[in-house]
């Protein structure tokens, strides 16, 4: 698989931040998309930053639709063949499942459900 095993990577990182939270933080793009400023306090929490003044900055800086306007996100290109654009979609959870079959959704599915049993982590759809 090309950029290495995914579920062991996210498993290993997920079972190192139950063990050391201090120093491994794991935030997940579900939570993110449900509430970005309780994941940006988390964050700088983490990072032993003081939230009072930039959450909003932070937040700002960050929307999708902000970051799809930025010139070198409709321009650039991440490798000779790879424009930046294409890792700007909806910003939607779930919204994966539009780019597949109903039948490799499930199957993805299935894997990711195999490949967590026995831990804590899960990812939700929507």
């Amino acid at each position: 698989m090309p950029n290495g095993p995914f579920y062991e990577h996210v498993v290993g990182y997920w079972e190192e931040s139950r063990k050391r939270p201090e120093e491994v933080l794991f935030l997940k793009y579900e939570d993110l998309c449900r509430n970005p400023e309780e994941q940006v306090r988390k964050l700088a929490s983490f990072l032993g930053r003081k939230t009072s003044v930039d959450v909003e900055k932070v937040l700002w800086r960050s929307n999708l639709n902000r970051l799809k306007e930025l010139e070198v996100n409709r321009n650039g290109v991440c490798t000779p063949c790879i424009p930046n654009t294409i890792f700007f979609r909806t910003g939607t959870v779930g919204d994966w499942k539009n780019y597949l079959t109903s039948d490799i959704a499930q199957r993805l599915d299935d894997l990711t459900r195999d490949k967590l049993q026995g831990t804590a982590l899960s990812f939700d759809d929507e």
